[in-house]
C-alpha cells in the first residue's frame, strides 16, 4: 500500500528539508572533520573553508563517469581508435613546432623526450583544447563526501587542492578540470600538482592550468622525477607465441629480465642488456592479438596514469608525433 502525505505534512517535510538540502557537505559529519583537519593542521581560516565547501555541488555524472573508466570496458582497438587519429596528430605536430624552444629545453634539463611529453598532452587534453568542465571543487567533493569506494584518495586530494590553490594564488571556486579533479594541460590532480608543477618559464609562478611552458615542464618534470631513462626504450612488439602464464606478470611493474623472456625465445631488437627489466602483455589489437614486450619506461608512463593500454596510447600517439612526413606517408 503506498504511503499518502497529507498537504499540511508534505509543507512542514519540505520546510525542514530545505536547510539539509541547501547546506552542502560542510554540515555533515565528515565535512565538519575536514574542515576542523585543514584548519588545525595547515592554519586555514575556518569561515573561508566552510564557504567553500559549502558551494561544492554534488555531480551524479562524477559518479557515473569514475564508476565505468574507458581503462578498464575497452580493448586496445577501441582504446587506440580514441586517441591515435590524424586530428590529434596534426594538432600535435603544430603544437611541437609552436613551443619547439620550451621543447628542446625541457629534453636538455629534464631528459624526457620532447613526443612523450607532447603525447601525454595530446591523450589528456587535445593540446589544451579539453582540460575539463568541471568545477574542481565540485569533483573532488562529490568523490569525497559520496563516492566511499574511493573517498580516503579524494579526501588527501581536495585538502591537497585547498593548499595548492593557497600556495599558487588562485580561486579555488572557479578552478575547472576533469571528472577526477585533474587539472590543466596536463591534467595533475592536486597532489601531482604541489609535487611536480614546476615555473619553467621563470615568472614566479607554476601555472598548468593557462601556462603552455609551464605545463611542458611540469609533465617532464614528472617523468624525470619517475625515473625516465633518456635514450632507453619503451616497448617492442614481439612475435607471437603460446608462451607459458608465468611469464605474463602480474601488475604493471616489470618484474623478470630480458634474460628470463630470451630463454623462452622471445628475442628483443631494441638493444636492451639481459639483466633490464622486462614486462609481456598481451593486446586486443584491430588484427587479433598482439604480444608487447615493455621496459622501465613503459613503466613510467604507467605512473601517470595506472593503466597499460594508456601507455600504449601515448606510445603510439608520441610515435607518429616523431614520424617526418614522408615516413607517415609511408
Amino acid at each position: 500500500m503506498p504511503l499518502r502525505i497529507s498537504g499540511i505534512a508534505l509543507v512542514l517535510w519540505a520546510a525542514l528539508a530545505a536547510p539539509m538540502a541547501n547546506a552542502g557537505y560542510v554540515e555533515t559529519p565528515d565535512g565538519q572533520a575536514f574542515v576542523d583537519e585543514m584548519v588545525r593542521q595547515h592554519g586555514f581560516d575556518r569561515s573561508k573553508l566552510e564557504i567553500w565547501l559549502s558551494g561544492a555541488q554534488r555531480q551524479s555524472s562524477i559518479i557515473e563517469a569514475i564508476s565505468h573508466p574507458a581503462e578498464h570496458t575497452l580493448e586496445w582497438a577501441e582504446y587506440r581508435r580514441i586517441f591515435i587519429k590524424p586530428a590529434r596528430i596534426e594538432k600535435g605536430k603544430a603544437f611541437l613546432q609552436a613551443h619547439a624552444e620550451t621543447f628542446a629545453r625541457a629534453e636538455q634539463q629534464l631528459g624526457v623526450s620532447r613526443y612523450i611529453v607532447a603525447a601525454i598532452i595530446g591523450v589528456e587534453t587535445q593540446y589544451g583544447e579539453y582540460a575539463g568542465n568541471y568545477r574542481v571543487l565540485d569533483a573532488l567533493s562529490t568523490l569525497t563526501f559520496d563516492y566511499p569506494p574511493r573517498s580516503a584518495f579524494f579526501r588527501k586530494q581536495l585538502g591537497e587542492f585547498f593548499l595548492m590553490a593557497r600556495e599558487q594564488g588562485l580561486d579555488p571556486t572557479v578552478l575547472k578540470g576533469s571528472y577526477a579533479g585533474a587539472m590543466g594541460f596536463g591534467q595533475f590532480i592536486p597532489s601531482s600538482y604541489r609535487d611536480f608543477a614546476i615555473d619553467f618559464d621563470h615568472d614566479g609562478r607554476a601555472d598548468i592550468v593557462n601556462n603552455p611552458v609551464d605545463a611542458i615542464g611540469s609533465v617532464a618534470n614528472y617523468f624525470a622525477r619517475h625515473g625516465w631513462q633518456a635514450g632507453a626504450p619503451v616497448a617492442e612488439q614481439v612475435a607471437g607465441a603460446d608462451y607459458p602464464q608465468a611469464l605474463f606478470t602480474d601488475g604493471l611493474a616489470p618484474k623478470l629480465t630480458v634474460a628470463d623472456y630470451q630463454a623462452a625465445g622471445i628475442v628483443p631488437k631494441a638493444g636492451v642488456s639481459a639483466e633490464t627489466r622486462a614486462r609481456l602483455m598481451r593486446l586486443q589489437a584491430e588484427e587479433g592479438q598482439e604480444d608487447w614486450l615493455t621496459y622501465p619506461n613503459f613503466y613510467v608512463i604507467t605512473r601517470y596514469n595506472h593503466s597499460q593500454l594508456y601507455a600504449m596510447a601515448v606510445l603510439a600517439l608520441s610515435q607518429a608525433l616523431a614520424q617526418t612526413p614522408d615516413k607517415a606517408r609511408g
